[in-house]
């Protein structure tokens, strides 16, 4: 099947086809004389298994790393389950930070709703978040939490 084809089915763009062959990710197709790659089923099969890892987050790279072991007739379940287990190690963190920038915003929340709003004089901070930063909480421990993720624009 020519690459066009296959993309469809496999719903990636034919770009990404020729990205995944260029990185190693994926054989090149044999061609015809005409010069269109010609495409068998097991070319459908490697797209689909690369898309469910990265839907089991698993990287590029990883993906690479089990086709090339399934090539070379290596079993993989053991070296899979590693690569696994990582991925379930991230997410725990992940989880963690979440949950703890989740409590800092529901303190602040909570300063929030306690805290006169006629106090707040001062153009350049947020009694909120200052009240935060007093108690040993606020600035410099939700950005930690946050993984710094929130955008800060210059004037907000």
């Amino acid at each position: 099947m020519r690459i066009g084809d296959l993309a469809a089915q496999a719903g990636v763009t034919a770009k990404t086809i020729r990205y995944y062959e260029q990185i190693g990710l994926m054989e090149e197709a044999p061609r015809h004389s005409n010069g269109y790659r010609d495409y068998g089923e097991d070319a459908l099969d490697q797209l689909r298994f690369i898309r469910d890892a990265q839907a089991a987050g698993l990287s590029l790279a990883e993906a690479g790393e089990i086709l090339a072991m399934k090539r070379a007739g290596e079993s993989t379940c053991r070296h899979t389950g590693e690569l696994l287990e990582r991925r379930l190690e991230d997410i725990e963190r992940q989880i963690e930070s979440l949950l703890a920038a989740k409590a800092e915003l529901l303190a602040m929340q909570s300063r929030a709703s306690t805290l006169d709003p006629g106090a707040c004089t001062d153009p350049a901070r947020c009694q909120v978040i200052e009240a935060g930063r007093a108690e040993g909480h606020g600035h410099a421990s939700a950005k930690a939490h946050l993984g710094a993720s929130i955008p800060v624009r210059a004037g907000a």
